[in-house]
């Protein structure tokens, strides 16, 4: 699997040398990780039979996603092929990459395909937490409930960066939706600190690194005893 040692600093400077403005998932899920955040078992790969080999390795069931920097909103790329959930055996596995292979061909993409570890969405609390670099106030970072919920509440805390960990604890406090992560009739309460160490990183992370505009992760999956980046975006400067 992938090994995150010192995968920061290269993966911006390799970037850079390419003249991209963002990186793929997996090199925004590396920078993440350096910081401590959790993140599923993933590798990324080249062929359907790599994928299937790779999926057998991460143990079923896994979700496949089209790897590419040019290709930041996956699930609505190439007619809805850019993410395939809940990949059960292995024949599930290779015809979710053929299929995103085909669609990187046919759209002129060179893409590879990250094969993951899947995740129970049932099993905690969905939340977004992200950074952007404002040009007035510096690095800026944000918490609130994830998926398309963010979209339609605007239910989210804000605070220059970096934080301190009271201060991102003190941002989930300040949600509407803050009794979610205490438990509401009947679900589990969700680990709020492990939520604030994920703030703290991503304002850590745009705070030294000034080539990064804007860092998303959602859905951060807030479970009992962890939080679990699901999905990461990082985007670069064009300068």
């Amino acid at each position: 699997m992938t090994d995150i040692s010192g995968i920061g600093r290269s993966v911006l400077e390799t970037a850079r040398d390419e003249q991209r403005t963002a990186l793929t998932e997996a090199e925004a899920k590396g920078l993440l990780a350096e910081r401590g955040l959790s993140v599923p078992d993933h590798e990324t790969v080249d062929s359907p039979e790599a994928a299937v080999e790779a999926a057998e390795e991460i143990g079923y069931p896994v979700v496949a996603k089209v790897s590419a920097p040019s290709v930041q909103h996956k699930s609505e790329w190439g007619g809805g092929v850019g993410v395939a959930v809940g990949l059960e055996n292995p024949e599930s596995v290779r015809t979710a990459a053929a299929d995103i292979f085909d669609a990187a061909n046919g759209a002129g993409i060179d893409a590879s395909v990250l094969v993951e570890e899947g995740a129970d969405l049932e099993a905690g609390l969905e939340v977004i937490v992200g950074g952007t670099r404002d040009p007035s106030f510096g690095p800026t970072v944000l918490v609130g409930l994830g998926g398309i919920t963010v979209e339609v509440l605007q239910d989210t805390s804000h605070r220059i960066a970096p934080v301190s960990t009271a201060e991102a604890v003190e941002m989930t406090r300040e949600l509407e939706a803050s009794p979610l992560f205490d438990g509401y009739r009947g679900s589990p309460a969700v680990d709020r600190e492990a939520v604030a160490e994920a703030i703290v990183a991503v304002g850590d992370v745009l705070d030294e690194h000034e080539s990064i505009r804007e860092i998303e992760i959602n859905p951060l999956l807030a479970e009992s005893d962890r939080a679990v980046a699901l999905d990461a975006l990082v985007s670069l400067d064009d300068d």
